[in-house]
């Protein structure tokens, strides 16, 4: 089975960056679409980007503009460029075929706070 390592994330003030990323055990070109999933604290997880393996992205509303998403087949990566980061943008981030139904992994946790 396909599993997924985060990493990258931390502290980091408003208007600050994160770069995420995302080793698949597996191959990535076998998964069509990745996509990027947060968690907030006492929400659901929801998604935030994805991609497909033609390099199609699609973002949510939240993070469309500040965020961008790419991937290297090559090396079974996928990456998650956070800019322009607010408060908001708190929580721990995973990553997973779209649709969520691979094994998720630990995620990694991003926090925005001054």
């Amino acid at each position: 089975q396909v599993q997924f390592v985060e990493s990258g994330g931390g502290l980091v003030q408003p208007g600050g960056s994160l770069r995420l990323s995302c080793a698949v055990s597996g191959s990535t070109s076998s998964i069509s679409i990745m996509a990027w999933y947060r968690q907030a604290p006492g929400q659901a997880r929801e998604r935030v980007a994805s991609i497909s393996n033609t390099g199609g992205s699609n973002y949510a509303d939240a993070v469309k503009g500040r965020f961008t998403v790419y991937r290297d087949n090559a090396q079974n990566l996928v990456y998650l460029q956070l800019n322009s980061l607010k408060p908001d943008d708190t929580g721990v981030y995973y990553c997973n075929n779209l649709g969520g139904n691979g094994a998720w992994g630990q995620g990694t946790q991003a926090t925005v706070a001054s």
